[in-house]
């Protein structure tokens, strides 16, 4: 009986969500740090390490809002510094990032804004979400954002706990780490800002003592951040005043080019796509949240008002004084459930971001990553018996979809890799390897500039295009590459091979098809194509 008793024992222990959240994380590390280069840089990514590069070798970095802020370019120059320059260190600051912003949920826990079951889920949904995997293993800056969103909210929750300056000055750190990343942290801030101004007029959420004086400190901590980075740390302190005007001057072209357009439901097929369990779950929850709390609540308060205490609220009569009593400011008396509050908080998150990525005309894969945040935190609302069974077969769709995406050694047909370098440049560069002599005549290039930095581009001649047949002939070349819709029916002495430099899989490939597309991926690519010609023996 006794040793019954303690293996039951072992067994409660071991199901405890502090006893769980260990083993997550761990799967979190794996995922994000396993066979981290396992594919090739995607064009943004070796364009990101090509400048961390540039930066580490010639001291040369300036902000240009085409490729975001200068956060991760120190950094990654950094790691460079210390570990080599390679994909796999190039993707380690993400990797660190992800896996930290998993992390993030256990204080959520402990402060008494998720309970256990909450806790796991949503740990769960951020360590195997195929979309939160993918770009924590990608040379990009939206999973910092994410990660310092996350953290902004923790920080501000623990010092209004607690009213300790440090969680303060936390939270001004992240706002400027995110604001020194990517030009569309002030969307964040706006979207968290409105909302405070809506707990502190409801009385949801109440200073410290000591907030003016911590507010004025992290902001002016926040500043001295933001200015550090953008001066590219006192290189160019002209570009501090200017920053924030260049970022509004190129998004709102971007915005009205719809360089990478789409139809404003976008985003909504990537969630059917990969994150399906999390959609069905967060409309749930939305559901649930607004008919049995919300509006019920306000009913059974209306009616209480009018001495109609004993009767059961409907929906037809009062929805009047429903709407109006949303307006009114509710007594100091009131107490509010931490955990109910934080759902509230993370819906307004999660319904103005969806709204605001819809909007914006620049459609890209990774921008699902700040929806995709706040809705796993709605997902995890009121989880019954029915919800717990999606939750269970949901988790081994995210498993599969996401061993799919991020460990598949191959090209794959899914819209998650926009403009992805092809697999089938490390042929190339075999060839490239066994040449003393390489011209490219051609301005489609990339990435080879990142995977021969350094001496190993001295072997390359550059014609920016499409150059005399005679001239390509009279260099000896052993190798010569050309864009294929600008190239040679043939050069004499020279074999000629086709193949893709980098590759896509669009909403408009799939489009009418997509019931079929969903379950078989396959679909049309389009690609850019480069023409080879090697040397004959």
């Amino acid at each position: 009986m006794k040793a019954a008793f303690n293996t039951n024992q072992f067994f409660h222990r071991l199901l405890k969500p502090e006893s769980l959240f260990p083993f997550i994380l761990l799967a979190t590390i794996i995922l994000r740090f396993a066979f981290l280069d396992l594919k090739l840089y995607h064009h943004d990514e070796a364009a990101h390490a090509w400048f961390a590069y540039q930066l580490l070798t010639k001291g040369t970095y300036i902000y240009d809002p085409m490729f975001h802020g200068p956060f991760l370019f120190y950094v990654t120059a950094g790691l460079f510094s210390l570990f080599g320059d390679s994909d796999l260190v190039g993707r380690l600051l993400p990797a660190f990032l992800g896996t930290a912003l998993v992390a993030l949920v256990y204080p959520l826990y402990r402060m008494g804004y998720l309970d256990g079951r909450q806790m796991i889920v949503a740990a769960l949904f951020l360590a195997l979400s195929p979309n939160m995997v993918y770009f924590s293993r990608f040379l990009r800056n939206d999973i910092f954002i994410a990660f310092f969103s996350l953290l902004i909210v923790v920080a501000a929750l623990a010092y209004c706990k607690s009213g300790k300056l440090r969680y303060a000055l936390v939270a001004g750190s992240a706002a400027a780490l995110g604001m020194s990343s990517k030009e569309n942290m002030p969307i964040v801030l706006l979207i968290f800002g409105s909302y405070l101004v809506f707990a502190l007029w409801s009385r949801r959420l109440v200073f410290p003592p000591a907030w003016k004086r911590d507010l004025i400190l992290a902001t002016a901590l926040a500043g001295g951040i933001i200015a550090l980075f953008y001066s590219s740390f006192g290189v160019h302190p002209e570009i501090v005043l200017k920053a924030g005007q260049m970022a509004i001057n190129h998004w709102t072209a971007m915005h009205g080019v719809q360089r990478l357009g789409g139809p404003w439901f976008f985003y909504l097929i990537f969630f059917v796509l990969y994150e399906v369990p999390i959609l069905l779950l967060a409309g749930m929850g939305l559901i649930q949240f607004i008919i049995g709390g919300t509006i019920v609540s306000s009913l059974r308060s209306w009616h209480s008002r009018r001495g109609k205490a004993a009767e059961e609220p409907t929906l037809s009569l009062p929805l009047r004084d429903w709407f109006f009593s949303a307006f009114r400011r509710p007594e100091k008396c009131v107490t509010y459930d931490p955990k109910l509050e934080f759902i509230r908080f993370s819906i307004w998150w999660m319904i103005t971001s969806l709204a605001v990525y819809a909007y914006i005309g620049e459609k890209v894969p990774w921008l699902i990553l700040h929806q995709l945040l706040p809705m796993i935190f709605v997902a995890t609302y009121k989880i019954d018996r029915v919800k717990t069974v999606i939750i269970a077969i949901g988790l081994v769709f995210l498993i599969a979809m996401t061993l799919h995406i991020a460990f598949t050694p191959a090209d794959i047909s899914e819209p998650i890799v926009q403009v992805q370098n092809s697999e089938d440049l490390r042929d190339l560069m075999i060839h490239i390897d066994e040449s003393d002599r390489v011209a490219i005549a051609s301005s489609t290039y990339w990435p080879l500039p990142w995977y021969y930095r350094g001496d190993r581009w001295l072997k390359f001649t550059f014609f920016g295009g499409k150059s005399n047949e005679g001239v390509l002939l009279s260099g000896d070349y052993d190798l010569i590459i050309t864009h294929d819709a600008e190239s040679y029916e043939e050069l004499r002495g020279y074999e000629k091979t086709t193949q893709k430099l980098s590759y896509w899989v669009t909403y408009y490939e799939v489009q009418g098809r997509m019931i079929e597309y969903y379950f078989t991926r396959q679909s049309g690519v389009g690609s850019i194509n480069i023409d080879i010609f090697r040397r004959m023996a």
